[in-house]
């Protein structure tokens, strides 16, 4: 599979957010605030996740239609991997 930059850019913002969580630590910033934030980076992961699943099923559907094989066991694969990413 193929991981574009726009994957890419956004595990790098998601590093940037868990770098600033750090540092909302290191200053003592309130338990709300951290959590809040860690939240925030909870959400961008899960969007990530379904991103690459979702790039990653509809590349393997066309594969499967080309070849006029089925595309039922891809999908049973990307609900399996999104099963797995909770």
């Amino acid at each position: 599979m193929q991981y574009n930059d726009q994957m890419k850019n956004r595990l790098k913002r998601i590093e940037g957010q868990v770098r600033g969580v750090i540092g909302m630590m290191e200053q003592g910033k309130s338990c709300k605030e951290v959590v809040n934030q860690l939240t925030a980076i909870r959400t961008a992961v899960d969007r990530v996740i379904m991103y690459v699943v979702g790039e990653n099923m509809e590349q393997c559907i066309r594969e499967e239609l080309a070849g006029k094989g089925s595309a039922e066991h891809v999908i049973q694969e990307a609900i399996e991997l999104l099963m797995k990413s909770r």
